[in-house]
């Protein structure tokens, strides 16, 4: 014996491996289960939100308080294709990109704040 034989182990023959296709219907049964409840716990819920954003999008008009990505609240003075112009304050005029657009506010939200 020497110093390899301790710190390489002998290769032995091994067991013949199962057939192939042996619970092959089974084996991607707990796959399909996994991508069945992402799709209705996380993709289609997002898919739905994004689609209601888009119809608010559409919806939006001259006039129409809204609430825009980091808190500016305001009211709608001009609309364009990408962009929407937001009265935050007397003659105080802000541009933001319509994605930035969170929500739409009840009319008379604001002048009650």
């Amino acid at each position: 014996m020497s110093l390899l034989d301790f710190l390489i182990p002998a290769a032995h023959a091994q067991a013949a491996a199962p057939a192939p296709g042996a619970g092959g219907a089974l084996g991607f049964l707990p796959i399909l289960v996994v991508i069945g409840v992402m799709y209705f716990l996380m993709i289609r819920p997002q898919m739905k939100r994004a689609k209601e954003h888009r119809g608010m999008l559409e919806k939006l008009a001259r006039g129409d308080e809204v609430l825009a990505a980091g808190g500016l609240a305001g009211v709608v003075t001009d609309i364009g294709e990408n962009f929407v112009t937001i009265e935050i304050a007397d003659s105080v005029r802000v541009r933001v990109q319509k994605a930035a657009i969170g929500n739409v506010l009840p009319k008379g939200t604001l002048k009650a704040a």
